[in-house]
């Protein structure tokens, strides 16, 4: 028994304090009767793949009836994790699109890189399932307006995986912020801290034989297999990562726009480079982003991949700034100080969510994935719906473009496109592999 993974060691009893919204007539048809479990298929098997198999297994009415991975070495541990989950047997599928014929599967959860986020999620769509998809929900930003799109066509559900959202600190610190408990908030203050070691420069080398290299990539244009790209450095190239700021900035940036009641920036600058190492990664290992928004409020992520020196003794978080007080925000905690740095108000979740590792395993998965499963069911309101979801994918990809090409950019406020820059939006869409292109 020890060995078992119980829903009661993942997640203690606690209550989330969500409200189900009013179900609209038109909301009935995509709704499961009341007292049915949603059959779960899991895609994308290594790192957050494993926190979607536990949480969708221990669910309270779900389970995992499937999985997919172009890597077949993933499937005994999957299997395992599923066996003390206490799942028996379950379907493997290396290619999606057969998953998806399979009409007892009900819905996806996606865990794949990056690049196969938005694509994946369209498919899966467009073949009928529901899905919860990992963030970031778009590895451009053409692909997230193309999400919403899809959403809307198909009339299904699509939470995206910013799990803070379903924290009860993090909940109760909005109603809190709401209420005026730091007086009018105007500055969020998010960073992400860690120490990564190098990823080398890759040598050209044969494709494991338990891989399929080219479902592998995808819609991503085709690359020659190098040595040191699968299965995680893959984050750090532009052809199917999105780097640190969408990796793990996305959260607290996430949690600091909820915080501030704000939508797409006016204006975003960033400063950085990869200073640590000279290696094949091409994004940024230290990066400082910052968003101004309409009414004076603005928003700061600072990020160091390769240097964990933590704020607050914390490798992530975020700071939450008002004209009243302060608040401190993270996976596990709510701390409200005034201007004088008096303790207001401390409240810890009650059970504790890994931060810095590349699994995330904890308590918000089981939260989070609980709420996707029961707005399936009973038309529950979705703590990260996708329209919220890309309002601040598309901060993270726009910190990557004014990066990119060292300049501020300027941003319609109502839209969230760049304005009067044709080469930065040259970057708002990606090129794809052909005949891999989303259709929606």
């Amino acid at each position: 028994m020890k060995n078992n993974i119980t829903r009661r060691n993942f997640v203690k009893k606690s209550s989330i304090g969500l409200t189900a919204m009013a179900v609209s007539a038109s909301s009935y048809a995509r709704i499961l009767g009341s007292n049915e479990r949603l059959n779960i298929g899991v895609a994308g098997l290594n790192g957050r793949g494993q926190g979607h198999l536990i949480a969708a297994a221990l669910g309270k009415n779900s389970t995992v009836t499937a999985f997919c991975d172009v890597d077949t070495r993933t499937f005994e541990k999957s299997h395992k994790t599923l066996e003390k989950c206490g799942v028996g047997e379950v379907m493997t599928y290396i290619d999606i699109r057969k998953l998806l014929e399979n009409k007892d599967i009900d819905a996806v959860s996606i865990a794949a890189p990056d690049h196969w986020h938005a694509p994946m999620a369209i498919m899966s769509m467009n073949a009928g399932k529901h899905v919860y998809l990992e963030k970031p929900c778009s590895h451009n930003p053409q692909e997230g307006e193309w999400l919403i799109t899809s959403s809307k066509k198909t009339g299904k559900v699509l939470q995206i995986g910013n799990q803070q959202r379903s924290a009860p600190t993090s909940i109760q610190a909005i109603q809190d912020i709401q209420d005026g408990i730091i007086g009018e908030v105007y500055y969020g203050k998010a960073w992400y801290a860690n120490t990564r070691g190098t990823i080398g420069v890759g040598k050209t080398a044969p494709v494991p034989t338990e891989l399929d290299w080219d479902l592998w990539q995808g819609p991503a244009p085709r690359k020659t297999y190098k040595d040191n790209w699968v299965h995680y450095n893959w984050h750090w190239f532009w052809n199917w990562g999105t780097g640190e700021i969408n990796n793990n900035g996305l959260h607290e940036m996430d949690i600091c726009r909820w915080a501030l009641g704000v939508d797409y920036p006016t204006k975003v600058t960033s400063a950085g480079g990869r200073y640590h190492f000279q290696d094949d990664w091409q994004f940024y290992d230290t990066q400082v982003a910052n968003f101004e928004f309409n009414g004076g409020k603005m928003i700061t992520w600072e990020g160091r991949s390769c240097n964990g020196s933590p704020f607050h003794n914390r490798g992530r978080g975020a700071t939450i700034h008002g004209t009243n007080g302060t608040i401190l925000l993270d996976r596990n905690t709510y701390i409200v100080k005034d201007k004088g740095g008096k303790l207001v108000k401390q409240v810890d979740e009650k059970t504790y969510s890994e931060t810095t590792n590349t699994v995330g395993l904890g308590a918000l998965d089981a939260y989070h994935m609980d709420n996707f499963v029961d707005s399936v069911r009973i038309g529950v309101a979705l703590n990260s719906p996708v329209l919220e979801a890309h309002k601040s994918t598309l901060m993270c990809h726009l910190g990557n473009i004014s990066q990119k090409l060292n300049r501020t950019l300027k941003i319609d406020s109502t839209t969230g496109k760049i304005l009067k820059d044709k080469k930065a939006m040259k970057m708002w869409k990606r090129e794809y592999e052909k005949g891999w292109e989303p259709k929606v």
